[in-house]
């Protein structure tokens, strides 16, 4: 009898992840399951029995309209919640106390009156900061809400999401009334380990035998980092495999070598690259599921597919799997790459819980630096802006040094990063985005009206995090961007610095954008966070309250940015690119046009050119049209009453075969200049297809006697070289015979001892295999 554990992680009781595995044997199935009876859900309620102290809001018309009345079907206080004021920066927050699945909301008028909400936004968080709105099709979702005052409107989810804290923001409200609103959330316990990795402290399993050989593995894990670049787990093995997941410009990057040949044309190396904006410092779940070759790569409910390249099966590792980096070993790929710095739970790898191993103490982390289980969450206050938005801050006026720091992420290449008026009228200073470069205008106006202007960057609007640095005074400005002191600009034109008492991120006040404070930019689309002006570094909870400060259409504590190119709607290897409302495609070089490259530039075949009045010569077809194959360049050979497409290949007009047996066969392998999917579509469309292989055997000997091969025995070395050759050049599962190759021609020549037969095969497929063969007997 073969003894099973299953280990279920994630949220109990609801969907979670099972593996079972044998104990004696290291392969495991994975599969998507409740792990509790049929008749249990994630579909509770979570708000009803939640005590007053529970519930929180921007601010209430007074105490019985107080946050804490805003359960569905109570009538307590005044029968709901209402808020002083009827605009867009009210909401209202639930915490669970702990950590919950949520598979469900419903909203509710308040009680009995004409207050209710039409339209909110439902966001999420784990510590009551860094909010995190609700996402379906890709966008930000609006829920629909209600239509009176006590009807109940549920929503189920699209899927669920994990978070201790709920908040709700009205968007839209009964226009003869004001915000009204009772809640209920749906879902369930939710329970997980957790480690925090301080970017220093590696986490390694070690394996019993020192060596791990899979055919089979499935890796699951959760993470959440504020970094943009960081290992995640890494093996290797002294055969050359090795396994790597790891964080490259905030995108998830999967590395994966069953073996190569370094001697040979064996080349294992694989990288699938998922995921975009993943160093929002919120929960993202990978699995990673291989059999031999064939992977499913899945990040946050989005599954890649996908094959390794290379010809082997199994994954040979030595000594240990480690996570949240690579042990340094004096080699250059444990030196050059940044270890993981954030939060991981519910750790498995094949079966294993890592993360309960490690909270047990059963697993020994490197020397370096500190594991913990408690996520430490990061200090940065991201602030987001729209087409509309304005943050102001005050600063220390009449000082005569200016220095504003900040960073900023956005697919915009243009758009108003700062902008500030010295005192006594001394002039303006203005930070851009132009181009996707930062920009400084500053502009002086002592005695005449005099610009300088300076720039640093490229490339700055890709979405990634990017900082700022401005100082000036007397007669000296200096520009630094990402840290880069190396290429810094500087300026030694006349100026004179006198900081005013205000300063405008992202956009203007409307009574601030006219003719004497113009700008050079539109509003900027995107993110902030860690502003400093004069030195200081701005409380943004202060300036959420407005004090100091004020603020126009922006989300305080939440960066919603978009990535419209995950996953990438251009096809047939179009690139994307992207402003905060669309994406365009660059289809050059693709052999593709229209909106996402969908549209082939070439004819489907051979036929279709000789219509067009080509004559022979080499052409670009695309058999498939506007399907997933890719054009594929071929010889079109225009005869009076046929039409030949020819593929060709890589080998030259003769080869040698020595050292043949009976027991063993001399193998030549072919390279097309198409790949097996497009020769399919090639031949699926073609009246006939033949492929043939020439042989020309010198000095052999002819006589049917003992020990010397017969006719027989030629023509059936022949065709098993010929059989021999497809198989060895993988091209079997194209081949079909619709009939026994036959020789079509014999030459024998007494005086040189030679034949030559020429063996033409019928297949589906008219490859040119046009060889002289000398087979040695």
């Amino acid at each position: 009898m073969i003894l099973t554990q299953q280990v279920c992680t994630g949220a109990l009781p609801h969907k979670a992840f099972c593996l079972v595995t044998a104990l004696n044997n290291p392969v495991l199935k994975l599969w998507r399951s409740n792990c509790l009876n049929s008749d249990q859900k994630c579909d509770e309620p979570l708000v009803s029995g939640l005590p007053h102290v529970a519930f929180s809001s921007s601010s209430s018309m007074s105490g019985s309209y107080s946050p804490g009345y805003a359960k569905i079907n109570k009538r307590g206080g005044a029968g709901g919640w209402s808020p002083s004021d009827s605009d867009h920066y009210q909401w209202l927050q639930v915490d669970f106390g702990n950590r919950k699945q949520i598979s469900a909301i419903a909203t509710q008028g308040r009680y009995s009156s004409s207050d209710w909400v039409t339209q909110y936004r439902m966001l999420y968080s784990d510590t009551g900061r860094n909010w995190k709105p609700y996402h379906q099709d890709g966008n930000i979702w609006a829920f629909p809400g209600n239509i009176n005052s006590d009807g109940v409107v549920r929503h189920d989810l699209q899927h669920a999401v994990i978070a201790r804290y709920v908040r709700v923001v009205p968007l839209d409200w009964n226009g003869e009334g004001r915000i009204g609103l009772r809640i209920e959330v749906y879902g369930c316990a939710y329970w997980a380990d957790v480690i925090n990795f301080d970017g220093h402290v590696v986490l390694p399993y070690r394996f019993r035998n020192k060596k791990m050989k899979t055919l089979k593995d499935v890796i699951a894990l959760k993470f959440k980092t504020s970094e943009s670049e960081g290992v995640i787990l890494h093996g290797e093995g002294q055969q050359g495999d090795y396994i790597t997941l790891e964080l490259k410009k905030a995108k998830l990057v999967f590395s994966l070598n069953l073996g190569s040949n370094q001697l040979g044309p064996i080349y294992g190396h694989t990288s699938v690259t998922t995921g975009s904006l993943l160093d929002d410092h919120h929960w993202h779940s990978v699995v990673i599921e291989r059999q031999g070759r064939s992977i499913n790569l899945t990040l946050d409910r989005g599954v890649q597919h996908f094959r390794t390249n290379g010809e082997f099966d199994y994954l040979d590792l030595d000594y240990e799997i480690t996570f949240g980096g690579i042990p340094f070993s004096g080699k250059p790929s444990s030196s050059s790459r940044k270890n993981f710095k954030g939060c991981m739970e519910s750790i498995n790898y094949n079966g294993i819980n890592i993360t309960d191993l490690a909270r047990r103490k059963k697993l020994e982390p490197s020397n370096v630096g500190n594991l913990s289980f408690s996520c430490v969450e990061p200090y940065t206050v991201p602030v987001f802006f729209n087409a509309t938005s304005y943050l102001e801050v005050p600063g220390r006026p009449n000082q005569d040094l200016l220095s504003v720091s900040f960073q900023f992420r956005t697919w915009n290449p243009n758009g108003l990063l700062l902008f500030s008026q010295f005192a006594d009228n001394l002039g303006t200073v203005e930070i851009d985005l132009t181009e996707s470069k930062v920009a400084v205008h500053i502009n002086v106006t002592q005695t005449k009206m005099t610009q300088t202007d300076i720039s640093s960057g490229s490339g700055l609007n890709d979405g990634q995090w990017h900082e700022v640095r401005f100082l000036a005074k007397e007669n000296f400005a200096i520009l630094t961007i990402d840290g880069d002191e190396a290429s810094a600009v500087r300026t030694n034109s006349p100026l004179q610095v006198k900081t005013g008492e205000k300063y405008f991120f992202g956009g203007f006040l409307n009574q601030m954008n006219n003719s004497s404070h113009s700008v050079l930019q539109p509003s900027f689309q995107g993110c902030m966070q860690l502003v400093q002006v004069d030195d200081q570094l701005v409380n943004l909870y202060e300036v959420a309250q407005r004090r100091p400060g004020s603020f126009a259409n922006v989300s305080i504590d939440m960066c919603a940015i978009i990535d419209r190119c995950v996953p990438n709607h251009c096809e047939h290897g179009g690139k994307c690119s992207q402003t905060w409302h669309s994406f365009q495609c660059a289809c050059e070089e693709t052999g593709y046009s229209g909106a996402t490259c969908h549209n082939s530039i070439y004819e489907p075949s051979c036929e279709a050119y000789k219509h067009l009045g080509q004559t022979s010569n080499y052409y670009w077809i695309d058999p498939d049209g506007s399907g997933p194959l890719g054009p594929l360049k071929v010889y079109c050979n225009m005869t009076e009453d046929k039409v030949w497409t020819i593929v060709s290949h890589d080998l030259q007009m003769q080869t040698t075969v020595v050292g043949y047996s009976p027991e063993k066969y001399s193998v030549t392998q072919l390279v097309y200049s198409a790949s097996m999917d497009q020769i399919n579509a090639v031949t699926s469309s073609a009246e006939h297809c033949e492929q043939y292989v020439s042989y020309f055997c010198k000095m052999s000997r002819l006589l049917n006697t003992p020990g010397r091969p017969g006719w027989s025995d030629i023509f059936n070395y022949c065709l098993s070289w010929c059989l021999e050759l497809a198989k060895q050049s993988n091209r079997c599962a194209l081949f079909s015979y619709r009939s026994v190759p036959k020789v079509s021609s014999v030459v024998f020549n007494e005086k040189l001892k030679r034949v030559r037969i020429r063996a033409l095969c019928c297949l589906q497929s008219f490859i040119h295999l046009s060889q002289e063969v000398r087979p040695n007997f």
